[in-house]
């Protein structure tokens, strides 16, 4: 049976020898998909004594990002989601402690945080309060003090939550193992209470919770002088699935019959067949309940023994409920029990950029533009949520009768949240088709957002001369050694009328080493928008290359003229 992750957390705060408590310490063990997806939160928080608002400051830190970190997308990775909301808590501390906006001024906290996803770590610090982890026995600190010593005796806090509207966080990640205890502690703890006495207390057998009520205890009786929290996290189970068990969870639900206009499954009538491919079958079908028009996508099965293949197939539906943009296919939540595997989406009239290709053969530059900016806006929505695309191609994407662009198809795609989860699932080849596929993927390589944007100017160069700007590359080779063995076609090959400004932001937008490309859609949209600001560059080209016969020629020649001259002076 799959495993999941269990963490057993407890804290202990105390306001020690002093009259206010100003430390805020919490955890959140989520259930259902939302541990899967986001994981567990344990966070602790030092107000500084110096600011009249630290105890407002330090709950405010831990509350919110409790809150707010699960509020975030589940496509984005855990490191965008902390960034994201520290940087947002630190504005408003910042303002509240700069401004009129309370009585009290300075909201200032230190601030850590320890997430737990599948079977990594998540570090987040700021400040002079801990992370430690003991491991077999050893501990080891985690985090480092950003603190700054004026002398011996004095020292100041260098970074924490409100000083500035600027704030530098440290990130780390850690593999997990089961056994591994994580510690956090404020600096009333961690002054006065030693190594060893750190390593004694968690490692003995007592709970969570009794460890850290114990520690924050040894450190008052160690002469402790400010607040103390202390708060223990020990992994007891890592999530673990074999094959077996991924498959079986991904067919769960039988395949659907080969169905037929008339037939009826969950709810939903069939009224024609719109096509049908070795990967999937889609219908145009009804609504019974509401008598709303959508498409059903059924899997095929040739690969109903394929767990990579059903992962994708799942995915796609999950990704089309988390994305929402006109130039982004949406797929609808099922309201009903399926008693069989398929999904739901909005059904899209129209052509793909396939046949539109096909259909214009010369497109002026105005129309091109037009249509892959729309597709620029979908992608960067994409980008937002921290998905990648990684199968753009004509055939996936959708033209209405408005000249509306709309993205089809994510089976492929790369969600950050997703991929930071443990799976047994590796990928035999790279993502995408062969032709529109970035060269990094084909070098072994991880893929980005530069990634998409190859396979963005790959379309946008077809879209003009319905050619690829690279040679067609064989099916069965999937491996490239280098970057220099693609050797891109200028596009007046194609279409002698076309600019030279257009042929240089064509070049940059699909080039094979993802460094020489546009690292933003937007800075390729705006050259494709603006000439004026192109700069076009003349490469050199050998004349052996660009006109091999009249080399050869020449040589000939020229060895002609030797044998002359040699025959003459004899």
């Amino acid at each position: 049976m799959t495993k999941q992750l269990k963490i057993d957390i407890g804290h202990y705060s105390s306001a020690g020898i002093k009259a206010e408590n100003q430390d805020s310490v919490n955890y959140c063990i989520p259930t259902g998909s939302t541990l899967e997806s986001k994981g567990i939160v344990s966070v602790l928080a030092d107000g500084v004594s110096s600011s009249e608002a630290a105890k407002q400051a330090s709950d405010t830190a831990v509350k919110s990002f409790i809150h707010d970190f699960y509020s975030t997308p589940e496509t984005w990775s855990t490191k965008k989601s902390c960034q994201q909301v520290i940087s947002a808590i630190n504005s408003w501390l910042y303002k509240q402690g700069s401004t009129h906006a309370t009585e009290l001024r300075g909201w200032v906290t230190t601030f850590d945080a320890v997430i737990f996803k599948s079977t990594t770590a998540y570090l987040v610090h700021v400040g002079d309060s801990r992370i430690y982890r003991l491991r077999d026995g050893d501990l080891s600190l985690l985090s480092k003090d950003h603190t700054t010593w004026i002398n011996s005796d004095r020292s100041y806090l260098s970074r924490a939550l409100g000083i500035d509207s600027i704030l530098q966080i440290d990130f780390k990640q850690l593999e997990l193992q089961p056994g591994d205890i994580f510690l956090q502690t404020s600096d009333g703890v961690h002054d006065f209470i030693s190594d060893a006495e750190i390593s004694a207390i968690l490692g003995s057998t007592h709970t969570a919770q009794d460890k850290s009520q114990r520690l924050v205890e040894r450190a008052i009786a160690n002469q402790s002088d400010d607040n103390l929290s202390a708060q223990v996290s020990e992994v007891i189970q890592l999530p673990s699935a074999t094959k077996q068990e991924v498959y079986e969870k991904l067919s769960e639900l039988p395949f659907p019959p080969e169905l037929q206009p008339g037939m009826k499954i969950d709810g939903y009538e069939i009224l024609q067949e719109l096509s049908l491919s070795p990967r999937s079958q889609i219908y145009l079908a009804r609504d019974m309940e509401n008598d709303q028009e959508l498409v059903l996508k059924t899997p095929s099965s040739n690969y109903s023994d394929d767990p990579w293949y059903l992962d994708g197939f799942v995915r796609e539906e999950w990704i089309g409920q988390r994305l929402t943009h006109p130039g982004l296919m949406k797929t609808y939540k099922s309201h009903k029990s399926k008693q069989f595997l398929y999904f739901t989406t909005e059904y899209i009239k129209g052509q793909t950029l396939r046949q539109w290709i096909s259909e214009n053969p010369t497109p002026d530059i105005s129309t091109v533009r037009d249509l892959i900016s729309q597709l620029s806006s979908a992608l960067r929505a994409m980008h937002r949520q921290d998905v990648i695309h990684q199968d753009l191609k004509p055939e996936n994407i959708m033209i209405t009768p408005e000249g509306r662009i709309k993205i089809i198809d994510f089976g492929a795609v790369h969600a950050a949240g997703l991929a930071e989860l443990a799976s047994v699932l590796q990928r035999q080849h790279p993502e995408g088709t062969l032709n529109y596929t970035a060269p990094e993927y084909l070098m072994g390589e991880p893929g980005s957002k530069r990634s998409d944007i190859f396979s963005l100017g790959v379309i946008c160069y077809e879209m003009f001369c319905g050619a690829l700007p690279y040679e067609e590359k064989k099916v069965n080779k999937f491996q490239l050694k280098s970057y220099q063995h693609m050797r891109y076609i200028p596009i007046q090959k194609r279409r002698k009328e076309l600019p030279l400004w257009l042929d240089q932001v064509l070049k940059t937008a699909c080039a094979a080493n993802p460094v020489k490309r546009y690292s933003l859609l937007s800075e390729f949209i705006h050259q494709l928008k603006t000439p004026q600001d192109v700069k076009v560059q003349q490469d050199f080209e050998p004349l052996l290359q660009k006109n091999p016969v009249l080399v050869w020629q020449l040589i000939s020649l020229s060895l002609l003229l030797t044998l002359i001259a040699s025959f003459y002076f004899r």
